[in-house]
């Protein structure tokens, strides 16, 4: 129970790490305002919440709206009485060779992947500045740091969720509030299922620890950045790829 008594926000949420962060700081005692365009398979949620004797509560918001941004962060305050703990986790790929890459591809990945980190920092600072504290957690990736092919905008989007975690963990340091980033490796997702035996083989040879890695285990660095285990811990950008960027 590392986090009883706190409330997060955790973007992304309704799939994948978002759901899998959420369902980590449920476990600890979190209450977590779950937020998604959509509402999805929640069962998960719920359950993990009334297991722990908390609960969660699901916010529809399109993050990549300021406007809706502001208003949300402003009724989930409102609501809980304080927020203590903000995930950035929605991301999305258009992955394309920038040559035929269509400016609506970069323009959308960089307003859900980065842009909405923005929206959601500038709405909750000076609320965990005047309380003295909270953790900000935003899900980078391995490609913001050494890039992929086919993914420039993706790779931007995520190397300037970096950049965006160290300038602003500098301007709320002073008042005890933390920001750092993760950057997950190759996570064993849906799309990932569909890879066959050679190309996990591949895979596998870029990766010294020879697998993927799961939604629980980037939760579970979450889980440590969120809670009072690392409260010396701010503006870091830590991989969990299984020593591939090594």
């Amino acid at each position: 129970m590392l986090l009883k008594g706190k409330t997060a926000l955790v973007t992304g949420a309704s799939k994948g790490i978002g759901n899998a962060v959420a369902e980590t700081f449920l476990k600890n005692g979190a209450v977590v305002y779950a937020v998604s365009r959509s509402e999805g398979d929640l069962s998960k949620l719920q359950a993990a919440a009334e297991e722990a004797g908390t609960r969660v509560v699901f916010k529809a918001c399109d993050v990549g709206d300021e406007p809706a941004v502001t208003a949300l962060v402003k009724e989930i305050i409102k609501e809980s009485g304080g927020l203590d703990i903000v995930v950035n986790n929605a991301g999305i790929t258009r992955d394309g060779l920038i040559a035929r890459m269509p400016a609506e591809a970069w323009n959308e990945v960089l307003k859900v992947n980065l842009a909405s980190a923005f929206y959601v920092c500038k709405a909750v600072s000076m609320h965990l500045l005047s309380r003295r504290g909270g953790s900000i957690i935003n899900m980078s990736s391995v490609v913001g740091l050494h890039g992929n092919a086919g993914q420039t905008n993706y790779s931007a989007s995520k190397a300037g969720l970096i950049g965006l975690t160290k300038s602003l963990a500098q301007e709320l340091a002073p008042r005890g509030v933390r920001v750092n980033a993760i950057c997950p490796g190759f996570i064993a997702t849906e799309m990932t299922d569909k890879l066959n035996e050679e190309q996990k083989a591949a895979l596998f040879g870029r990766i010294p620890m020879a697998r993927m890695g799961s939604a629980a285990e980037i939760a579970a660095a979450a889980l440590w950045l969120a809670s009072d285990l690392s409260t010396y811990v701010t503006g870091q950008a830590i991989t969990v790829d299984g020593g591939m960027t090594m």
